[in-house]
């Protein structure tokens, strides 16, 4: 019985080595694409667990404008702003959720948060309903999403506005708007504003992002390439990371304004 044993332990063990010997001359002869691929699938797996430094933080992406209302328009392409503001929001989302933050989108396709026939302004409505999916969600911050336009076409720029007098606001857009010139590299560096914005009265730090002029002729054609709006996307959230970053209490927001009695409008 126990020579059987012995008989059977050796030629497993000879099966064994035979497995590992075709496995190491097919990674051989596979040559360093194959290195890579297993290199590949290890940094991966590393990847996963890598540092999430916005956890425990929900973030409302508010691409603005949608459905009946387009927004600014492009000069020369015609391209209304309400989808690229879309897309530079879905890319906010993808990398804010990378970096561990919860997000809270106010929309994700062409449409507006009214309805066809409301009994107030569409616009009005809009904004409210925006404004209920981010209190709803208790967001922590909001981003909204614009791209700019002016009279003239020799403005250009990204500029972040923040809600006038609120400290909280302000660190965020300094931080964004820093963000946004060293990534952009714009030929005009504009400072974060203060401004009034329905969007930034929410009672939590707020900014709107204009990325950008489409009535520049230059950075209209900029703001049309895909790669560029990436670009923009990601020196947003390297705002928000460098904001969350900063080694200091951080100031609280004012409160938020009720604007539910505001009248009907046309």
């Amino acid at each position: 019985m126990a020579g059987k044993r012995d008989r059977v332990q050796v030629m497993a063990g000879l099966l064994l080595g035979v497995t590992a010997l075709c496995s190491l001359t097919l990674l051989l002869a596979a040559g360093t694409s194959a290195v890579q691929t297993f290199a590949g699938a290890h940094t991966a797996i590393q990847a996963t667990a890598a540092p999430q430094p916005l956890r425990g933080l929900t973030i409302a992406v508010d691409a603005g404008h949608g459905g009946y209302d387009g927004g600014a328009v492009g000069r020369v392409s015609g391209v209304a702003e309400k989808g690229l503001n879309l897309d530079v929001a879905l890319h906010v989302q993808k990398l804010l959720l990378a970096h561990g933050a919860d997000v809270v989108m106010t929309r994700t396709d062409d449409y507006a948060l009214c309805d066809d026939d409301p009994p107030i302004r569409k616009k009005l409505q809009d904004m409210q309903r925006r404004a209920e999916i981010i209190r709803i969600n208790d967001a922590d911050m909001v981003i909204s999403i614009h791209m700019n336009e002016y009279a003239g076409r020799s403005e250009s720029g990204p500029q972040v506005f923040y809600r006038e007098g609120c400290p909280a606001g302000r660190l965020l857009a300094g931080a964004i708007q820093e963000a946004m010139i060293r990534g952009l590299r714009p030929d005009k560096e504009r400072t974060a504003l203060g401004g009034d914005y329905y969007i930034l009265t929410l009672g939590v730090p707020s900014v709107l992002v204009e990325c950008g002029f489409l009535s520049n002729r230059e950075e209209e054609a900029r703001l049309m390439q895909e790669d560029y709006r990436r670009l923009a996307a990601q020196s947003i959230v390297q705002g928000v990371l460098d904001w969350q970053a900063l080694k200091m209490e951080k100031p609280g927001a004012l409160a938020a304004v009720d604007r539910s009695g505001e009248e009907t409008g046309d």
